[in-house]
């Protein structure tokens, strides 16, 4: 088999020039994809279907399947994964994991040369792995355009996996022959097979025209993921890294301490102390905030009406942190929050309906009460690099509009969900070990930018105040809405009290 590796060439050799007509047969793990162990991805799927509890079942289980894979075959290694991360879990939320939390990592990680020579053939998409279909089809499918995923079948009685492997079993060695000989049966044979030199591929190989290999080293640099046709703009799931074995005990261990710590976080930065006073105590307790630009200064008292703080949208404390880095208290306007959100927050929220003339003058009334007014006109959160379309309703309303971008780095827990418990988003942003918060103030919008003094309408405005805050944040501005992402990753609208659609 070695000799065979030294004889095949390598995928850096494959010319992917005229290639329109051809079809393509590819490995993914090492070949399509530069990472070739597949922990990482199942402690992702772990983590989000059943939590902390399910990671420790998967990391005990590691060692063992380290054991299994050198001692045995990759084929034992899989097994085990399997079985730690499935065993119980409905089919329906490993679907919804699969879907909503793994593209955005498998993006990370394309082979480029690999990801060229794939991305360059026009005829049928094949690829073979030996993790679970269920796992790697939705981001191959819809990301990459991919035709045909074959990969190894798990068991399940009554929708829920048993943790155990169907017949024929793991997909590795002479079994992807096997499977990619049936499907091209009647088809003409591919022009270009591509496998991982470390593993036993080259069985389904040799059945292509052109065979090359993927070498481990030196590792290649993934493909850029905004380089993709279709970047992922939406995911979910709570773990912000991959977690290598290592990762995955640091998270555990950390667990235990950050639970707690959350919730004192949470109470002292709520309950406790002063809004005056935030901005320093927020340090002290590990939630640092930058602030740039000038906020503006309290409005006098001949000033009737308030000012409108336009954000971008990190987390559901983003209302908050603008007060603190203003030092005063603003009513916030929110879309869809749980209830113990609104009773924990130290500034006063307000709910809108989704009706258009009430949400009109319930934001009109305060800002004429001369309160200031935090909105986020995305109306949801948006993880990556993109600003969402911005609703034009408080373009309408007012002519005293102040953009502010938001940026927050949280380096192990996302404090967001679009498919969990949105009463736990505070908690995960305070189990961080040091989140981040920067908030940029813009200058207020001249009357010239404005409806009341340009004539303008308002998605002209609405439009203007997106690019302004997307060229601060080196963010892409887009058209896409909250009810793209929820459709998307939760199959509802994004209202609290919609339940999360099976797969």
């Amino acid at each position: 088999m070695v000799a065979n590796a030294t004889k095949t060439p390598t995928i850096q050799q494959c010319d992917s020039k005229g290639r329109e007509n051809d079809s393509v047969v590819a490995d993914m793990d090492g070949a399509l994809l530069t990472q070739r162990g597949s922990f990482p991805y199942f402690a992702l799927v772990a983590f989000d279907v059943g939590g902390i509890l399910r990671l420790l079942l998967l990391l005990l289980a590691a060692p063992l399947a380290w054991i299994s894979r050198h001692l045995l075959s990759e084929s034992a290694e899989v097994r085990v994964l399997v079985f730690a991360t499935f065993v119980g879990v409905k089919i329906r939320d490993i679907k919804s994991a699969a879907n909503a939390v793994l593209p955005k990592h498998y993006s990370e990680d394309l082979h480029p040369d690999t990801w060229r020579v794939l991305s360059a053939c026009g005829g049928r998409k094949c690829v073979v792995t030996v993790n679970p279909r269920i796992m790697v089809e939705p981001f191959l499918k819809n990301y990459l355009d991919v035709d045909l995923v074959l990969g190894t079948e798990i068991l399940s009685w009554r929708g829920v996996a048993t943790g155990l492997v169907a017949a024929p079993g793991v997909l590795s060695g002479k079994a992807k022959a096997v499977a990619v000989g049936k499907v091209f049966e009647d088809l003409p044979v591919p022009e270009i097979g591509i496998g991982d030199a470390e593993t036993i591929d080259f069985p389904f190989t040799n059945l292509c025209k052109e065979k090359y290999t993927v070498p481990s080293k030196p590792r290649a640099r993934p493909v850029n993921p905004d380089e993709l046709p279709k970047p992922v703009i939406f995911h979910d799931g709570r773990l912000v890294q991959k977690p290598t074995p290592l990762t995955a005990l640091l998270i555990v261990l950390w667990f235990p301490i950050a639970v707690p710590l959350s919730i004192l976080r949470t109470l002292i930065a709520t309950q406790l102390i002063p809004l005056s006073l935030s901005y320093y105590i927020f340090h002290l307790i590990g939630f640092p905030i930058i602030v740039k630009g000038a906020p503006p200064p309290k409005p006098n008292g001949s000033h009737g009406n308030g000012v409108a703080f336009v954000c971008s949208h990190k987390s559901l404390v983003d209302s908050v942190i603008v007060c603190v880095a203003l030092g005063r208290p603003a009513v916030s306007i929110v879309y869809s929050v749980s209830r113990l959100t609104e009773i924990v927050s130290p500034t006063k929220s307000c709910r809108l309906m989704r009706d258009r003339a009430h949400d009109a003058k319930l934001i009109s009334d305060i800002l004429k009460s001369g309160h200031d007014l935090v909105i986020c006109p995305e109306g949801t959160t948006c993880r990556e690099n993109y600003l969402l379309r911005f609703s034009s309703l408080f373009a309408e309303l007012t002519d005293e509009i102040l953009p502010v971008a938001i940026n927050l780095r949280a380096g192990m827990f996302y404090p967001s969900t679009a498919r969990g418990r949105k009463w736990l988003d505070m908690f995960f942003f305070a189990m961080n070990p040091r989140p981040v918060y920067e908030i940029t103030f813009l200058d207020k919008l001249p009357p010239e930018q404005t409806c009341g003094g340009s004539g303008k309408s308002s998605y002209e405005v609405a439009n203007n105040v997106q690019e302004m805050i997307g060229r601060v944040l080196k963010f892409e501005c887009t058209n896409l809405t909250r009810k793209d992402k929820y459709r998307m990753l939760a199959g509802t609208d994004g209202l609290v009290g919609d339940k999360v659609k099976g797969g």
